[in-house]
């Protein structure tokens, strides 16, 4: 593939900074190695020098001191060797990347980029592929985080049509319709180059992608010339237990960027993330951590990694079924108390996976004064539609629920006060 169509002039203008290639070489070297080039404090002076960390299974992960001065001192900008190891290990168990071991082409074969939490990964990437002006194509309604890294950079938002099952494919083809797919050739055409998808439990929707979209949306990207960027941190909150194929493992031209992240499984303030794709991708995006943050931190990355050497692969499943498994009695609750005293009010799609509940409030057209001022005057706090939309203007009536964090009696009374609130609302619109 040629990759420099996809690249901006910033990303393409981006050089490798002389100081972290040496920091990055340093931490492959012998200990023979004597190093006057990088400024790195000397870890003797660190005031922290080991550490226990108890486990909710009552053992104690031990961080020694010698792990602890790794733990504390700068590292490589693309993340911890032996973590990315391992999370190569992890993405070959669970989506046998097709160009994962591609020796042919250096450029796709698959690499990762250890990020600071996957929303850090997403930003950056954007902020590599986009000029003002561009036509990206994106799930509608989608994540609120990403329609605000996307607005300030002045671009197009092509929202794509989605229903319980995600992006509609029949929407996106339309879209599309306006040019031909020669013009992914055309340096002067702007044909889109970027679709972003959520494939499971999308926040705000709670849909998921079929296999079978999933295998349409792809080859309409092949068809295109068109780069996935695959946002999936609610991958292992399937409730089923067959979990959907990813793009990743369809990807065998080297044409998806997949985001994942630990937060929703291990810890949301670790800020911990991964891209995994196309090697000149994600060496672009290790550029420009070198010039921001440097890299993730590293006592994240140790703490995480000697977690995952201790439970290997499996043990780290069974804790993500555990994780599952939780939040699937969290949904149950959710969908009982909506039963229970929204019917007639709203209508909803039972999600299967992921941490939300999207609610369509019947009789009201739009839902912002009604969640952000009324119903917070009756302490139930959600979220109104519009916050999701591509283009936030227009009137919304939905609302997003989750539920990640309310006992099931909370969930039961914030559901009867949504009910009320929606009588109230009906009765006072005019007829």
């Amino acid at each position: 593939m040629n990759y420099a169509r996809f690249l901006n002039a910033t990303s393409l203008a981006r050089k490798p900074s002389p100081i972290r290639v040496l920091t990055e070489l340093l931490s492959r070297s012998p200990p023979s190695m004597i190093s006057l080039a990088g400024g790195m404090p000397n870890p003797e002076l660190f005031p922290f020098q080991e550490a226990d960390i108890k486990l909710r299974d009552g053992s104690t992960l031990k961080i020694d001191s010698s792990t602890m001065k790794t733990a504390l001192q700068y590292g490589p900008t693309q993340g911890n060797a032996e973590l990315i190891t391992w999370m190569k290990k992890l993405q070959s168990h669970l989506h046998n990347p097709p160009t994962l071991n591609d020796d042919q082409d250096a450029d796709s074969k698959m690499n990762i980029c250890v990020t600071v939490g996957s929303q850090d990964g997403i930003c950056k990437v954007f902020e590599m592929l986009v000029n003002p002006g561009d036509n990206v194509l994106l799930d509608n309604p989608t994540y609120a985080g990403t329609l605000a890294i996307l607005r300030p950079l002045g671009v197009n938002l092509l929202g794509v049509n989605t229903d319980q099952y995600g992006m509609q494919p029949k929407s996106l083809r339309k879209i599309l319709s306006r040019w031909s797919p020669d013009e992914k050739f055309d340096k002067n055409s702007d044909i889109p180059k970027i679709i972003y998808t959520i494939p499971n439990g999308v926040n705000p929707t709670g849909a998921s992608l079929t296999t079978e979209r999933k295998q349409e949306i792809y080859q309409i990207a092949q068809d295109y010339g068109l780069l996935v960027l695959e946002d999936d941190p609610y991958y292992f909150l399937q409730f089923s237990k067959t979990k959907s194929p990813s793009f990743l493992s369809m990807d065998v031209d080297g044409r998806v960027l997949r985001f994942d992240s630990f937060s929703k499984i291990l810890s949301s303030g670790l800020r911990l993330g991964m891209v995994s794709g196309p090697s000149v991708l994600t060496n672009k995006l290790s550029l420009h951590m070198m010039a921001s943050v440097l890299h993730c931190s590293s006592f994240s990355q140790i703490m995480v990694l000697e977690l995952l050497k201790r439970w290997q692969i499996e043990g780290f499943l069974q804790h993500t079924e555990k994780v599952t498994a939780f939040y699937k009695e969290q949904k149950d609750c959710l969908i009982a108390a909506a039963n229970k005293h929204l019917k007639g009010l709203a209508e909803w799609h039972e999600p299967v996976a992921g941490m939300f509940l999207w609610l369509k409030l019947l009789g009201i057209k739009d839902t912002k004064t009604l969640i952000e001022e009324k119903a917070l005057a009756k302490e139930v706090m959600l979220v109104p539609g519009f916050a999701f939309q591509t283009d936030e203007s227009v009137p919304c009536n939905y609302v997003r629920a989750a539920f990640s964090l309310a006992t099931p009696e909370q969930m039961d009374t914030a559901m009867e006060r949504l009910a009320e609130l929606i009588r109230e609302e009906q009765h006072n619109s005019p007829s």
